[in-house]
């Protein structure tokens, strides 16, 4: 994570070309500063303008992903395990130790969204505001120390109490990470990062119950099972806190682990993104224009309507298998599969997605397994010959994670402009908390083993999804797209800009190295480059050179 040397960077440097060379003004830069310019465009000023050859930019992208993915996979995994904890607890008797009745358990699994709900507005001025690593790691202490004291909690109000202070500290998670892809990958690297990071609710489900399945073997004669498994989740995330607060940097402008000239290819790499790196300054105008932007509440309809599902199974998960009439040692284990099946929808999903360039067809074939395992549950009896079969469709309903991050890149991949891509990111995390805080109130304790009125809902949610949530609205989005797109192209040629821009942002390593060799080792002539606008921090709507992808 060292910072290479000062004499690797000369070397390197004869790999790249000149492209033009931008005088130094001092005074230029502070009134770049003082008018609220991207902090890239501030750095940028003082630097020589280059093209990045492929080489370089494949050094330097491996170098990101091993300094910034492991920190945050790691993160994203104990935020969804000290989540999950719950649902491991209701197996190993809390319901029965807290005394809980009717839809208290259901109001403990809500409690965290309608934290993270209430908190998003708060947190996406804090993402504009605050330095994005050391927040980071301000927040994944706080929940860990949260998480530990929820060990003491033995009612319903303690447990509602601690609950919600964990999803408080909880909600900056996710939305921190939409950030920092945004500002570290290019668009077309995005959708599999993201997938990356979303991916560990597999993995949680593999490692966590089996971490579950031990832990509870654990006897303590002052502890329950569970009480154990809070305080070991709670002390795992504090300790690892400590890694996010020294490795994790706040931008490419002021990551230690790439000298000075690496943190110039590092944000050159991001010019044809059209997004912007960071920006300290909260306007709002881009508030206003993420709340009037038709897009936006197109990704909020999509959020709301997968997470609506994916609330109840998060939180009653292993109660359905106990009622296919598996103990609650076997329903730890058998939740593994559960995870794997995660995990392949996700990263494949986000692979087929990227291969396409489109995202549309990818969400509405990831609709279909969930539909069919949810009839599965719903038409089978829940009898000892049938759990075979009823395992299959618990499974294939674990599908639908892999729909949430292409929702998320979707989104981030056509917003520019620091404040509303936050307030963005925000929007669609207040539908995704709305969607969790209602799905486990359509399931209740009481309704075991069928749960029939939760899932019921899961299909109401899903078939529609593919018709009318899924192929409509992402027709519809596409539509408008294309429409801001024609309307960008027109915006060009009156100012005298080429109507046709190629989209590099979006390319592939073969495609940028084709169409660097096609242009002699440029980007192409001035009137077919994008990038004059690209730290200029203000939005995908006022930039006539930013591209919309569908």
């Amino acid at each position: 994570m060292n910072s290479n040397d000062g004499s690797g960077s000369v070397d390197r440097k004869d790999n790249i070309e000149t492209v033009e060379n931008l005088p130094v003004d001092k005074h230029a830069y502070n009134e770049n500063a003082a008018t609220g310019r991207d902090k890239a465009a501030d750095f940028l000023a003082t630097q020589e303008r280059i093209t990045v050859s492929p080489e370089d930019n494949k050094r330097i992208l491996k170098k990101i992903d091993l300094t910034l993915l492991p920190i945050m996979l790691v993160v994203y995994f104990l935020q969804q395990l000290d989540k999950s904890s719950l649902s491991y607890a209701s197996v190993f008797g809390i319901i029965q130790d807290a005394n809980l009745k009717g839809q208290e358990y259901s109001w403990l699994g809500s409690i965290v969204y309608i934290a993270q709900l209430v908190m998003q507005p708060i947190i996406a001025y804090f993402l504009v505001k605050l330095p994005t690593g050391k927040f980071a790691a301000l927040m994944v202490v706080c929940w860990g120390v949260t998480l530990s004291c929820m060990t003491a909690a033995n009612n319903f109000k303690s447990l509602l109490a601690t609950r919600f202070i964990l999803g408080a500290f909880e909600a900056s998670v996710a939305p921190t990470f939409v950030a920092i892809t945004q500002m570290w990958w290019r668009r077309s690297e995005q959708t599999n990062r993201n997938a990356s990071w979303y991916a560990m609710n597999g993995v949680t489900n593999i490692l966590g119950s089996l971490l579950a399945y031990g832990l509870g073997h654990i006897s303590s004669g002052s502890l329950h099972s569970y009480q154990v498994i809070f305080l070991f989740c709670g002390l795992a995330t504090v300790v690892f806190s400590v890694v996010v607060f020294l490795y994790l940097p706040d931008s490419p402008v002021d990551a230690k682990f790439l000298n000075d000239h690496d943190k110039i290819i590092a944000v050159e790499r991001l010019r044809d993104n059209q997004m912007g790196v960071v920006s300290t300054q909260w306007k709002w105008e881009h508030v206003f224009e993420c709340l009037l932007d038709i897009k936006t509440w197109c990704w909020f309809c999509l959020i709301t309507s997968i997470s609506i599902p994916s609330g109840g199974i998060t939180t009653f998960g292993p109660l359905i298998l106990t009622s296919f009439g598996f103990d609650k040692y076997e329903s730890m284990l058998l939740n593994m599969p559960f995870g794997a099946v995660q995990i392949i929808a996700t990263m494949g999903g986000a692979a087929f997605a990227t291969w396409t360039k489109k995202k549309g067809p990818a969400l509405a074939l990831l609709c279909i397994p969930p539909i069919v395992g949810t009839v599965m549950l719903l038409c089978l009896e829940h009898t000892l010959p049938n759990r075979g079969p009823l395992l299959v469709g618990y499974y294939l309903i674990s599908v639908y994670p892999g729909i949430s991050p292409l929702i998320y890149s979707w989104s981030s991949q056509n917003t520019a402009g620091e404040t509303k891509k936050k307030c963005t990111t925000a929007m669609l995390f207040i539908g995704s908390s709305a969607g969790n805080i209602i799905g486990p109130h359509l399931y209740t304790v009481s309704e075991k083993p069928r749960y029939k009125r939760g899932l019921t809902s899961r299909y109401i949610c899903f078939v529609p999804g593919p018709s009318l949530k899924v192929l409509i609205i992402t027709y519809l989005t596409t539509l408008y797209l294309m429409v801001l797109n024609k309307q960008h192209s027109k915006r060009r040629v009156a100012v005298g800009k080429s109507a046709v821009l190629v989209d590099r942002s979006m390319m592939n390593v073969k495609e940028r190295a084709v169409d660097l060799a096609a242009h002699g080792g440029e980007e192409g002539e001035e009137g077919n480059r994008v990038g004059d606008h690209a730290f200029d921090d203000i939005t995908d709507l006022k930039n006539e050179d930013f591209i919309f992808v569908y």
